[in-house]
């Protein structure tokens, strides 16, 4: 491990000091320290040496409309000089707040009735499960609490948002998950279909462990389904074609609430609006954030239906308050940037982009599988992976997992491209503005950096 060389006082040194990182090893973290980016452009960014990258995951996931949009910037001056916060506690509100809720009810692919304002992807899905347990109540069917959701899912780190989250490194050490929270299958036909078994069959296979699973447990007692309509941060998991029509007559079957996670799919980036018009699913309640305001800001929201939210408000009927809420929660600010947001996506045609771009995108990345260390190419619309391996016969790595996702991140990154390993998967979500001359870019520099991969494998 290499000692930081850098000036004691430098951002560096200072960094190291003073910042406590997320999703970061600590221990390395105080020998390493970070890299700084300095400013952004378009599907660029730039380190304090000048250094230019590609931003091959839209930051985390986020900035639909690229790293210095000016439209944004201009509205969120606007609004700072005019109402810079206000709440919506004890029937205040003000009105970016309602026009955007009006927006989002708008663009559902469902009937949709209500919106509520969160701060994060975490904190909407750690309401919706409290939501979820009082509007139970509400029913009078207290036993009726446990929730559903995948391995390999994410759904967040709150300590309900991270039980849902099914990846091991989530609970480890902060004991997790909390009761009441379920995990089944996760659909990766590549990874997990079984030999001989067909997408049907594991499709199939898939909804027969889910109903398996609820009855089990008791039908009774399970109230909804977490998901994401493609997972994102398990590995960019496509699932099979009719994955979702057998997993929702399931839900049916038991009047069980269906969740779906839109944080990271949502606004496009499967090629529709929202993942679920993509996969035709039918939620109760749809998870929003990310390139809702494209990371301008930090701000989420959540969509409940009639079902979902009458429940709810006769409750805090019966109780005089619903006693939930956050303080930056329909923050005028994030408001106004979610709405000129949305209006550049629709505008520009972003959404199309990210189908036509992103499908080009992938093309090349189809290119790959012949290559002796790539598993699998997956993805739709302008979201993919790459799944590196060093034994493509048992689709599997010998050795620590992640070590070659590791080596293929470190290569980018040298050569100018910011991603994102996911184990030994390489994840590629660049922003929905991309053209198919930088999808070139990004795809020359893959490219590259598979090949200094492979000569350090081979020397090894």
């Amino acid at each position: 491990m290499t000692k930081m060389n850098v000036l004691p006082n430098s951002p560096e040194a200072r960094d190291v000091a003073y910042h406590f990182h997320g999703y970061t090893n600590a221990a390395t973290h105080e020998d390493k320290g970070p890299m700084i980016i300095d400013r952004g452009e378009g599907i660029y960014v730039y380190d304090t040496s000048g250094k230019r990258y590609i931003e091959a995951l839209s930051g985390l996931w986020c900035c639909a409309v690229g790293f210095n949009e000016p439209r944004l910037a201009k509205v969120a001056a606007a609004q700072m000089a005019k109402l810079p916060f206000y709440h919506n506690f004890g029937h205040k509100s003000h009105e970016p707040a309602i026009d955007l809720a009006e927006k989002l009810i708008s663009m559902a692919p469902v009937e949709m009735s209500k919106v509520f304002y969160t701060n994060s992807g975490s904190e909407a899905n750690d309401t919706v499960l409290k939501m979820i347990w009082y509007r139970s109540n509400a029913l009078g069917q207290p036993n009726k609490k446990k929730v559903i959701a995948r391995q390999r899912g994410y759904h967040g780190v709150t300590i309900a948002s991270g039980s849902l989250t099914g990846l091991p490194n989530n609970h480890r050490s902060f004991d997790l998950p909390i009761d009441r929270v379920l995990h089944t299958t996760c659909p990766h036909y590549w990874k997990d279909g079984h030999d001989g078994e067909t997408e049907e069959e594991f499709a199939s296979r898939c909804a027969n462990d889910l109903e398996t699973l609820i009855q089990a447990e008791g039908p009774d007692t399970i109230a909804a389904f977490f998901a994401e309509p493609v997972m994102g941060a398990g590995g960019v998991v496509v699932p099979p074609k009719t994955y979702w029509k057998k997993i929702q007559e399931v839900l049916n079957k038991h009047d069980i609430l269906l969740v779906a996670d839109e944080v990271i799919c949502g606004f496009g980036r499967t090629g529709h609006m929202f993942g679920s018009e993509t996969y035709g699913m039918r939620p109760d309640v749809m998870v929003m954030s990310k390139q809702l305001t494209s990371g301008y800001v930090p701000f989420s929201a959540f969509l409940v239906n009639e079902r979902f939210y009458a429940p709810v408000a006769q409750e805090s009927g019966q109780i005089g308050v619903l006693g939930h809420g956050f303080t930056g929660g329909s923050h005028p600010l994030g408001s106004v940037i979610a709405l000129e947001n949305l209006a550049i996506i629709e505008e520009r045609g972003l959404v199309q982009n990210a189908s036509d771009t992103g499908s080009y995108f992938r093309g090349h990345l189809a290119t790959l599988l012949d290559h002796p260390l790539v598993g699998e190419v997956r993805g739709v619309g302008m979201i993919a992976a790459v799944e590196l391996v060093n034994d493509k016969a048992s689709k599997s790595v010998t050795g620590p997992i992640g070590h070659l996702g590791g080596m293929m991140n470190a290569a980018l990154q040298k050569h100018g491209v910011i991603s994102r390993n996911l184990g030994d998967a390489i994840a590629f979500c660049p922003p929905m503005i991309t053209t198919p001359q930088q999808a070139d870019d990004l795809f020359a520099i893959i490219k590259l950096a598979l090949n200094d991969v492979t000569q350090a494998v081979n020397a090894s």
